[in-house]
């Protein structure tokens, strides 16, 4: 089964990998995986099949792209890279094991994920920020110019301040989503060895 999110693309590929394989069976089933909605369906859809499931292979995503939240309102490269395939995993996760049992073969997850995991950001995944486009950090420090803040009618403080402007980084939202690709394979090594 190949999990798409582009029907009409996946036809010219379905179509080279049958006259590679003659006699050969390449279902296509439509797969979105920026959306919780559509990975929930695929799941139950290829539940409905019947078909065991032996191998999975966790490896669609994106790279770099500017910044967008997805349809369930979580920055794209995270949703895409990792959430839908952390999602998609756990919800066929049964079908996996009950087709180990019945065929006494082992099945396989695999993650595919990228030295790009290096570019994350540098205190790694981002969870509490990670559908901010911008983030400001006002620093203390000692300088020669005060400035007053009022904060409520009767509260105010002087102080001196840098103010600092964080725009997201397409590389470091890219590298976070593939770290959690290889800590989701590491758990799912951990939990089932």
């Amino acid at each position: 089964v190949m999990a798409v999110r582009n029907l009409a693309a996946a036809e010219a590929v379905r179509q080279a990998v049958l006259a590679e394989t003659p006699g050969g069976s390449v279902e296509v089933m439509e797969l979105d995986l920026s959306s919780l909605a559509s990975v929930r369906n695929f799941a139950a859809d290829f539940a409905a099949t019947g078909l065991p499931l032996n191998i999975l292979v966790n490896n669609a995503g994106v790279m770099a792209t500017p910044f967008s939240l997805s349809k369930d309102g979580i920055e794209m490269q995270f949703a895409t890279n990792h959430v839908g395939h952390f999602l998609l995993t756990n919800l066929l996760l049964e079908t996996m094991k009950k087709t180990s049992r019945e065929s006494n073969v082992e099945g396989r997850i695999v993650n595919v994920s990228s030295e790009g995991h290096r570019f994350a950001y540098k205190e790694g995944i981002r969870f509490a920020k990670l559908n901010d486009e911008e983030e400001y950090v006002i620093s203390v420090r000692s300088s020669r110019f005060p400035v007053r803040f009022t904060f409520f009618e009767d509260k105010s403080v002087t102080c001196c301040f840098n103010l600092a402007l964080f725009r997201y980084s397409t590389i470091a939202a890219y590298g976070q989503s593939k770290l959690a690709n290889i800590l989701h394979a590491n758990e799912l090594a951990r939990r089932f060895k």
